[in-house]
């Protein structure tokens, strides 16, 4: 071989070895762990992005608490034009003017005699006219809050309602958290439990091979083929149930992690009874580890807050303000001319004192002691709901454990049995219904172990959760 022929193989081999490579790669790209499915839930299920988006929410609503306290400035213009002019009707204050000089004069009537004032001195009223068509107006008003109680204490809590925004993130992730691991190794149990079934169908598949040969020789008759194969259908049968609940499974955890349905997902890690059996001893735990606890003692903070709000708001209100404007008034449209713009400018001080407002203030406050006294309920029954909760799971785990090896060693001896069992039946020193019921307490064995395994996992997973270590 050439050495060029060579090294265009070793450049085909290494060529291959990339695209296998690739190929790998992309069809395990959502092959994931238990901490991948986690990592990948708390960052797409909706839940959680709903959470994230309170927070901001709230930083929001916090900025409008902060402005409130803040100098507020406004500016205006106006421009109005009059169709018709205001009038106004006036007492006839020309009349009785004009009179007086002619009578004082002694001016004649065209009757010749003087000139009197009418009767009851009343000359009636005269309509006058005020104002021009155009006005024109600007100014601005400044103002700034000086004391009100319930604003500040809005400024106090701030940062205390943040928290419990953030906080509320964390139980929910949590919740999340919990639920993927449940779901994750049910999926794992299943897969195991779906191998258990695989390799009592290769039994039965090599029973019914061996019970057709004995047929053929005469030493076995036709009904043992029909048993041998009705158990195989059912093993079948089982089969196809837990290949269906796994799919199902799968879908679930999809649509829980916020994953496509389209996409494939794979679980990388196994399970093992080391994992359930570890750290399950330790006794200590601590209520402020619980994100719940963590939760409602903000809840708690802000109750407080809430009774002082109301409390200072029964205190005055103090408040400054400023204000400048000019305005301008003419026959015509004509403002960027000449003219005279007429200034006004003021500056004071406001105070608003609460006086009676039918004693709702009272009932507010004595509604946001009994708020925060249900708050508190809250905390001490959750406390004793975490005591239940650690206590429970413990005892679950300790009996899943012993449940595990128990089942585990049946597991074990009904595999043995058999074996034996089959032995017996090829040496043509057993019959068919042994098989049979060595086979059926195989299953129910491996049935009862996979379901201890499932349920010790669930019972761990809920003391991480208890002690707030998950």
């Amino acid at each position: 071989m050439t050495q060029v022929k060579k090294s265009f193989l070793k450049l085909g081999f290494i060529s291959s070895l990339v695209f296998t490579s690739i190929i790998s790669n992309a069809q395990n790209s959502n092959s994931f762990s238990v901490k991948q499915a986690v990592e990948y839930g708390l960052k797409n299920a909706v839940q959680v992005k709903n959470a994230l988006l309170d927070i901001q929410i709230q930083q929001q609503v916090n900025k409008q608490i902060t402005a409130v306290a803040m100098p507020q400035v406004n500016a205006s213009a106006g421009l109005t034009r009059y169709f018709d002019i205001p009038v106004q009707s006036l007492p006839n204050f020309i009349s009785p003017a004009t009179y007086k000089v002619l009578v004082d004069e002694g001016v004649k009537n065209g009757n010749g005699s003087p000139i009197t004032f009418p009767n009851g001195g009343n000359f009636g009223n005269i309509a006058a006219q005020f104002g021009v068509p155009w006005i024109a107006n600007a100014g601005i008003d400044v103002s700034q809050l000086l004391f009100d109680g319930q604003v500040f204490v809005g400024l106090q809590a701030r940062d205390a309602v943040l928290k419990f925004a953030k906080k509320n993130v964390e139980v929910t992730q949590e919740q999340i958290k919990t639920n993927i691991h449940k779901i994750y190794y049910q999926l794992v149990v299943g897969k195991k439990q779906l191998g258990a079934v695989d390799a009592n169908i290769i039994r039965f598949e090599k029973l019914l091979y061996d019970v057709k040969e004995i047929y053929k020789n005469g030493f076995a008759e036709r009904l043992d083929i029909d048993k041998v194969q009705v158990q195989l259908n059912n093993l079948t049968t089982e089969k196809q149930k837990i290949e269906n609940l796994l799919a199902i499974g799968n879908a679930g955890l999809k649509f829980l992690i916020n994953m496509p349905q389209k996409e494939t997902l794979a679980l990388s890690d196994t399970l093992s009874e080391t994992f359930i059996k570890d750290n399950i001893l330790d006794e200590s735990y601590d209520y402020k580890n619980r994100k719940e606890f963590q939760l409602l003692s903000i809840a708690q903070q802000l109750g407080e807050y809430n009774i002082k709000r109301y409390k200072l708001s029964k205190l005055p209100t103090v408040a400054a303000f400023a204000s400048f404007s000019k305005n301008a008034q003419r026959s015509s449209f004509n403002f960027f001319n000449k003219g005279d713009w007429f200034s006004t400018s003021l500056a004071g001080l406001k105070i608003s004192v609460p006086i009676f407002e039918g004693n709702k203030k009272n009932a507010l406050i004595q509604q946001s002691k009994y708020e925060l006294q249900k708050t508190k309920n809250n905390i001490a029954q959750l406390q004793q709901a975490i005591d239940y909760d650690v206590n429970t799971a413990r005892v679950n785990v300790k009996s899943a454990i012993l449940t595990i090896d128990v089942q585990n060693q049946n597991m074990l001896l009904a595999e043995k049995v058999y074996n034996t069992t089959k032995k017996k039946f090829e040496q043509g020193l057993g019959s068919n219904q042994e098989i049979y019921t060595a086979q059926a307490e195989l299953k129910v064995a491996q049935t009862n172990y996979y379901s201890a395994l499932y349920d010790a996992i669930n019972a761990k997973i809920d003391y991480l959760k208890a002690t707030g270590k998950l």
